[in-house]
């Protein structure tokens, strides 16, 4: 099938401008001493093979390979001497090494290993009558290893060409490949911030409607008080939510970066929300934690909490900070409902809730588990702080 390589405009205007400069000076090389019909015959039958062969090296390498072949036999055929012309033949080898395909790039090979042969062969073999003398035998030799090393360096540049652009290619491949990587990774955080926000304001905006709704008879000052709440965290949600949107839209969007003075926030929220809280801060935090470590500790507590209001049985939630020299220790826990889904939904469903808590710990170098213990929902958790993190 005759396919062409795809060439730009310019490489292709080069190519033919090439050409066309060669057929007129080759041309007049080979017929500067043609006096016969003969030979002016040969002279043009060899120009036209060996234009053509330069006309074709780059757009189909196969063709120019064949083109140069028939330039080469015609040559030989008409019995014409070598002359500056055959450089078509070394500028087709180097084609063929670098932009033919697996079998042109072997073709390539064979060919001139075939010329290197040929070559001395017929130059010797014009002037020989008998068997050859021990000069001729020399000069045999010497015109072998010479073509040989002509032809061969021609192919050999082209393969060294081959081997550098597939180097550009497979680095420019990785390069894609990373970047899809980095933008997948970017789209999963984006997507456990999503739900670590959506959630948790969801949770906290019904229980807030829920307890509104039973007292509104009653006290109609916790009404108000919980029409407050809803509206704060529903605005805060919101906040969040368009900050995330961002971040899709322009891939150098902030987003928001809890630290560990958001926790008091949090707390009073889901306070406010009815969850009972008693929380434990010791040891102190020492200094300023690294930031991809206080964002972990926000959202682990903040998706540990929000399963403890939608999914706890009441009561109190025991909430324990140790901020160690080389670690943070957490640890939520809060009594078991009677659907305790926490311990096993969100892992089969495949959903952010554990998956995500735990994935946040592993990606800061720490661990977490979550599950039933001693008839509580315990999720407890272990970040290093420092270089390991």
């Amino acid at each position: 099938m005759f396919v062409l390589r795809s060439l730009t405009r310019a490489q292709l205007i080069t190519d033919l401008s090439v050409a066309a400069a060669f057929f007129l000076i080759a041309l007049a090389i080979e017929t500067s001493g043609a006096t016969s019909f003969g030979g002016i015959a040969g002279a043009v039958f060899v120009t036209l093979a060996f234009t053509g062969a330069v006309a074709f090296r780059r757009l189909h390498p196969a063709l120019g390979l064949s083109l140069a072949w028939a330039g080469a036999l015609l040559q030989m055929g008409f019995g014409r001497e070598p002359s500056p012309t055959d450089v078509a033949i070394f500028a087709v080898l180097y084609t063929t090494a670098a932009y033919g395909s697996r079998r042109v790039f072997w073709s390539g090979f064979a060919s001139g290993i075939a010329g290197a042969v040929i070559v001395p062969l017929y130059l010797v073999g014009r002037g020989m009558t008998a068997l050859p003398s021990p000069n001729e035998w020399f000069a045999l030799v010497a015109l072998l290893l010479a073509s040989g090393f002509a032809l061969m360096l021609s192919w050999v540049s082209g393969a060294l060409v081959r081997t550098a652009m597939r180097a550009a290619d497979t680095s420019r491949a990785q390069r894609a490949a990373e970047a899809q990587t980095i933008a997948e990774q970017e789209r999963v955080r984006i997507a456990r911030d999503m739900h670590d926000v959506v959630a948790h304001s969801l949770a906290v905006v019904i229980a807030q409607a829920d307890g509104a709704r039973y007292a509104a008879a009653s006290d109609p000052a916790a009404t108000a008080e919980a029409l407050t709440t809803i509206s704060s965290t529903a605005r805060a949600a919101l906040t969040d939510v368009r900050l995330l949107l961002t971040q899709l839209r322009h891939s150098q969007g902030e987003g928001p970066q809890p630290t560990l003075a958001d926790l008091h926030a949090l707390f009073d929220r889901m306070r406010a929300a009815g969850l009972a809280l008693d929380v434990h801060v010791d040891p102190q935090p020492p200094g300023e934690p690294p930031a991809a470590i206080q964002l972990a500790v926000y959202r682990i507590m903040q998706e540990a909490l929000t399963n403890a209001l939608r999914h706890g049985a009441g009561g109190e939630v025991r909430v324990h900070l140790g901020w160690w020299p080389d670690r943070v220790d957490l640890s939520v826990r809060n009594a078991r409902g009677t659907a305790s889904a926490p311990s096993t939904a969100p892992v089969a469903s495949g959903g952010h809730g554990l998956i995500g808590m735990r994935e946040r710990a592993q990606l800061v170098g720490g661990w977490l588990t979550a599950g039933p213990e001693y008839g509580e929902f315990a999720v407890r958790a272990s970040l290093p702080i420092g270089a390991r993190a």
